[in-house]
């Protein structure tokens, strides 16, 4: 893992060197094992990397890499996970096309793509690659600028325009290392960052400035970089949408088929990404994803394999018993931490620093402490996430068309009082009565639940209203972030979604090209490469993406249950009872950290007088949020977290 930078400039750029040198610096946690800059001054172009060797840990790995021909400069970030079968073919293609032997330098993936480029181009590089990646290509013969990142997101690429030069990075903190950076806050930004407590792609928080879509590939010679409008030659090499429609259209109808395909893949994928030249493990909460992931590590290794657990001494918040029944029934080497609350409360502060720009999903803090844990043993852990997202897995999934049903038989007019009924109780008692009720039957948070669905009653017009009400935070955004209109969202535009999809598996598509990408991916990525740990997602190997939409809903979610083909492989390695309990996530006690540990913090971040200073939010809905939270009348944690962590990163900006 690794990451990368880069500058394309229009304008005279005598310092380039100095640029480009202390914005690779910038992203030293993410490569700490070498530093590598390739410059062409007469075009202004200069490119950056940062190195955690994982392929070749020798001088041969070392990047930017030039291409055999001389052709094309790479600067790579990820694992390219069938590099050594691509490099067979690559072989016999050389002496097919050119009647020589291809003479490898080294064993790294970096080196087998770049052949790739000179042998069969980049486009059909890409295609017949497996990994998780985000790259910058030079192409010395067309002057031209490539980039791209992997089909699902999982390695980021930000890039845009900043003082009349083309400037991109793994992460914007090397953004603030060109001296010449001053783009604007973009208000629009934090307006539909405050609906979903993440920026969705292409948007960034500053104006100019973009994250580049998943699947695609963006262009520009040394004219281009004149333009200050994303006007760019794009193509799009894998789309979700097609590989969705194109699912439907050939599903897969035998049961016994899809566990068999299904089971193998996954144990491929793990054998594909378990390959390192350093210490690998995995994360493990006791939940279907990781505990799937595991069994397939372990059955398939001679050895024990290294697993990691965080947990909390609360109990609503803690899975970590559960992963260690899980561990010690398939004898992995386990390693569990419980943390205090002075663990995660010294972390806080330092949450903008990971995530450079406002990211509000609180399971962030676990995240982070647990990959500090892990990184004390090995350098790559392989995860258990998209599970959900693939196979059906989140609450929303299960229950948003049944709650749609009761919602239809309500008749609109009485809505508001049905509205005005539930809110009346405070969810404080609420909750209390939810713990009341049998272990089978209980349900977490049950008032906190009720309220935020009083509150969005009486605007649902359809089912798929439901679904964007459930994966909003701030239903009316434009009215709490002073001066901004809500930009066009992806989940809003229905010509993105694929035809004939049921209720399910739309919530599944767009969690696939918003939720995951930008929230769940991100999340992984900055907490891991915070500490230089590489992060592997078995589930986002592209083939079974792509099977996983050719499998029948009643396959994933049946009987009030989901995931369903995902339990059956998992029950081969692991008895029923260790896993089957209500879906906790993973959470932290935030509701109550606000009004206890953390109340003194957010008090100065939420002041009046800062706010009316700032001049972002509106005093008196936050205020009121506030105030309402600390007197228990509501829960809004995860509303006001949106706010102390855009609040947090403006304080280190």
């Amino acid at each position: 893992m690794c990451g990368i930078v880069g500058i394309f400039g229009d304008s005279n750029l005598s310092e380039i060197e100095v640029y480009i040198s202390n914005m690779t610096n910038a992203l030293k946690h993410r490569g700490p094992d070498s530093k590598g800059i390739w410059l062409d001054e007469k075009r202004n172009l200069a490119l950056g990397h940062r190195r955690l060797s994982i392929i070749d840990l020798s001088d041969t790995g070392h990047q930017p890499m030039v291409s055999n021909c001389g052709r094309f400069v790479l600067s790579f970030n990820g694992e390219i996970y069938n590099h050594l079968e691509l490099r067979k073919k690559f072989e016999n293609l050389s002496k097919e096309k050119n009647d020589k032997e291809l003479i490898w330098k080294g064993t790294s993936d970096t080196e087998t793509i770049l052949e790739g480029f000179s042998l069969i181009g980049i486009e059909q590089t890409l295609k017949k690659s497996v990994g998780m990646f985000a790259m910058a290509i030079w192409d010395l013969e067309e002057e031209k600028l490539h980039l791209t990142r992997d089909r699902m997101g999982e390695k980021p690429l930000y890039y845009g325009w900043s003082n009349k030069n083309f400037i991109f990075a793994s992460e914007l903190k090397a953004f603030k290392e060109y001296k010449l950076f001053n783009n604007e806050i973009d208000r629009d930004s934090i307006n539909i960052y405050m609906r979903h407590n993440y920026i969705p792609t292409p948007r960034s928080i500053y104006k100019n400035i973009f994250k580049l879509i998943p699947g695609t590939l963006i262009s520009l010679g040394l004219d281009d970089t004149k333009n200050n409008v994303a006007k760019l030659e794009t193509l799009v090499w894998w789309s979700l949408k097609e590989v969705t429609s194109e699912g439907k259209r050939n599903l897969i109808l035998d049961d016994r088929q899809n566990l068999k395909q299904l089971e193998e893949s996954l144990i491929d994928s793990i054998k594909l990404q378990s390959v390192a030249d350093v210490p690998l493990g995995a994360f493990l909460s006791g939940g279907v994803d990781s505990s799937l992931i595991v069994s397939l590590m372990q059955s398939n290794s001679k050895t024990k394999i290294n697993t990691f657990s965080i947990g909390f001494k609360e109990g609503d918040y803690n899975e970590a018993e559960y992963a260690k029944k899980v561990a010690s029934h398939l004898k992995t080497n386990h390693t569990e931490y419980y943390l205090s609350y002075q663990d995660a409360l010294d972390l806080v502060p330092r949450l903008p620093q990971l995530y450079d720009e406002p990211f509000a999903d609180s399971s962030q803090i676990p995240t982070h402490l647990v990959s500090l844990i892990a990184r004390k043993h090995v350098t790559v852990v392989l995860s258990g996430d998209a599970g959900d997202e693939l196979f059906g897995g989140y609450v929303r999934h299960l229950q948003a068309p049944k709650v749609w049903k009761i919602i239809s038989l309500i008749p609109k007019k009485l809505r508001p009082v049905l509205s005005y009924l539930l809110l009346l109780i405070s969810a404080d008692l609420l909750n209390k009565i939810g713990n009341l009720f049998p272990k089978k039957f209980r349900v977490n948070f049950l008032g906190d639940k009720l309220h935020r669905f009083a509150d969005r009653l009486s605007r649902l017009k359809d089912e798929d209203d439901l679904y964007y009400s459930l994966v909003s935070e701030w239903e009316d955004p434009s009215k709490v972030v002073l001066n901004s209109k809500e930009p066009e969202n992806f989940i809003k535009m229905k010509s993105n979604w694929p035809q004939g999809l049921s209720y399910e598996e739309r919530m599944m598509y767009l969690d696939m090209s918003t939720y995951l990408p930008d929230d769940i991916l991100v999340k992984v990525d900055r907490a891991s490469m915070a500490t230089s740990l590489e992060t592997r997602v078995p589930f986002l190997d592209h083939r079974i993406v792509e099977l996983s939409q050719r499998i029948p809903l009643n396959q994933k979610i049946s009987g009030g249950e989901g995931k369903k083909i995902l339990r059956k492989i998992l029950y081969k390695y692991v008895p029923r009872e260790l896993i089957e309990r209500p879906k906790q996530g993973f959470g932290i006690p935030l509701g109550e950290w606000l009004r206890g540990p953390l109340k003194d913090w957010a008090e100065e971040l939420l002041s009046e007088e800062r706010l009316k200073e700032e001049g972002f939010f509106d005093v008196n809905l936050v205020q009121s949020r506030w105030k309402e939270h600390l007197s228990k009348k509501r829960n809004w944690e995860h509303s006001l977290w949106s706010v102390l962590m855009f609040q947090a990163w403006l304080d280190s900006n």
